[in-house]
């Protein structure tokens, strides 16, 4: 029982999901949700207020944040290892950092909030990953 305390109580330092991201969100916590993707895929559509910063720039554009306020980094999906080589990078610069599992897809998914680079993005409740009530299905 203690190897799966410490193992889920690990875990959940360390990762956080899309619900709780965006909850935090609503309450006005202080941290930053970085998307770690690609300009096309950031391009295509992102969390409203993530900011962009591909893994591979995390080193040279660390300056940019400040290391006091936490980070959460997501990428595509759960397919995805781009928002944990961006927790690395982060992390190697004394930052308090966290992978929003499901990343981008479960963010949509969920029917949160997305924008691409016209503008807000259609919100969509999928029935196979959370409890979609039924005025959220007509919303679309």
């Amino acid at each position: 029982m203690t190897d799966a305390l410490a193992y889920f109580s690990a875990k959940l330092t360390h990762e956080t999901d899309a619900s709780d991201v965006y909850a935090a969100q609503q309450a006005g916590d202080a941290f930053v949700l970085v998307d770690v993707r690609s300009a096309d895929a950031w391009a295509q559509g992102h969390a409203v207020g993530a900011v962009h910063v591909p893994y591979r720039d995390i080193a040279a554009r660390a300056a940019e944040f400040d290391p006091a306020v936490p980070v959460v980094v997501y990428c595509w999906s759960p397919g995805c290892n781009a928002g944990a080589k961006g927790a690395v990078e982060f992390a190697k610069r004394g930052f308090s950092v966290r992978e929003m599992i499901g990343g981008y897809e479960y963010w949509a998914r969920e029917g949160l909030p997305v924008e691409g680079e016209n503008g807000p993005l259609p919100r969509v409740f999928d029935p196979l990953v959370m409890y979609v009530r039924p005025e959220r299905s007509e919303r679309g």
